[in-house]
C-alpha cells in the first residue's frame, strides 16, 4: 500500500489513508457496541483517536485491519463498560425509534431483527467474537485479535452458534 511507502517521511498522511481505506471496519465496531447515530459517531472517533495515539508503535509488517480491529474492539469494549450503567437508567431501546446510522447495513425482516437483539444480549468478547466471525475474518486472525487460541476460538464460535440457535427460537415462538 502507497500508505507504508510515506509511513517514515509523513506518518500523518499515511495513518489518514490507512484509516480512510479502514473507515468501514471502525464504523462496524461502532456499530456493533454503540446505539444510536450520535453514539455510534462518538464511539467511532474515539477509536480513531486512540488509533493515531497507538500508530507509533504500528509495525508495517502486520496487516493494518488486524491492529486496527484490535484497538477498536479494546476502545469498545472499553466505552461499553463506562456507557452499561448510564444505559441501565435508559427506557428500553425501540431500535425503530432511531435513525440508523450513515451507511447502516441493516437486516430486513424477522432474521435482521433477531441477530441484533442477540448481539445485543452478548457480553463484549463474545460480541467482539461475532463481529469478526460475521465478516468472515480467517480464524487465525480472530484469534490474534482476541488474545486467543485457534482451538479455543472454535470451541466459543460452536457455542455462540449454540446459543443464536436457542435464542432464535425462543424469539421466533414468543412473536
Amino acid at each position: 500500500m502507497q500508505a507504508f511507502a510515506s509511513m517514515t517521511a509523513d506518518p500523518a498522511t499515511a495513518f489518514v489513508a490507512l484509516l480512510r481505506d479502514h473507515q468501514r471496519l471502525v464504523h462496524r465496531v461502532a456499530r456493533s457496541y454503540a446505539r444510536g447515530h450520535a453514539e455510534i459517531e462518538d464511539l467511532a472517533q474515539e477509536i480513531a483517536a486512540q488509533a493515531w495515539r497507538a500508530f507509533p508503535s504500528y509495525d508495517s509488517q502486520r496487516r493494518f485491519s488486524t491492529w486496527l480491529y484490535r484497538i477498536a474492539l479494546n476502545v469498545a469494549i472499553s466505552w461499553l463498560r463506562v456507557e452499561a450503567p448510564r444505559r441501565q437508567r435508559w427506557v428500553s431501546y425501540e431500535a425503530e425509534l432511531h435513525e440508523p446510522a450513515v451507511g447502516d447495513e441493516t437486516d430486513a425482516g424477522d432474521g435482521g431483527r433477531i441477530l441484533r437483539g442477540f448481539i445485543e444480549s452478548l457480553g463484549a468478547l463474545d460480541r467482539a467474537l461475532l463481529l469478526l466471525y460475521l465478516e468472515e475474518r480467517p480464524l487465525s486472525e480472530i484469534a490474534e485479535i482476541l488474545g486467543l487460541t485457534t482451538t479455543n476460538l472454535t470451541t466459543k464460535i460452536n457455542r455462540l452458534k449454540e446459543r443464536l440457535s436457542r435464542f432464535a427460537e425462543k424469539e421466533h415462538g414468543t412473536r
